[in-house]
């Protein structure tokens, strides 16, 4: 498994976002209140730079007249067509069971040279060094 340094931890702050080129893929990755998230760049709906999108919050099922705002800094929103997705499942909010976007598994802290025998892409963080694994 390839590793490649994306940031160190003090360039991604929490709420920070950098997008990266790796191995031919675009891929987001997020810092929500102090863990990161990396997702695939590449909106489901129309193929838009989803990762662009603006990150805020949702609103939350409630009755008419009512609106509670949910999850600030958690779901990403397409920047063509406005298609939420959730940064820490890559989930999408209208319907999660059948819409989503490609989320890379993320470890913080573990050693990047370690074979987990799982294909799945992760980031680590070591020596303040934000570390994507493909």
């Amino acid at each position: 498994m390839a590793t490649h340094v994306v940031a160190r931890v003090a360039d991604l702050p929490p709420g920070g976002r950098r997008i990266v080129e790796v191995q031919g893929r675009s891929i987001g990755v997020f810092n929500v209140d102090g863990t990161f998230h990396a997702l695939r760049n590449v909106c489901p709906h129309q193929g838009a730079p989803l990762c662009l999108g603006s990150v805020q919050g949702t609103a939350a099922p409630s009755r008419p007249g009512e609106y509670h705002w949910v999850r600030e800094g958690e779901i990403l929103r397409c920047p063509w067509h406005g298609w939420e997705f959730d940064l820490r499942t890559g989930r999408s909010v209208f319907n999660p069971h059948r819409t989503r976007v490609r989320r890379y598994d993320v470890t913080v802290g573990s050693d990047p040279d370690e074979d987990r025998g799982v294909e799945t892409y992760r980031l680590s963080v070591r020596d303040e060094l934000v570390l994507l694994h493909l």
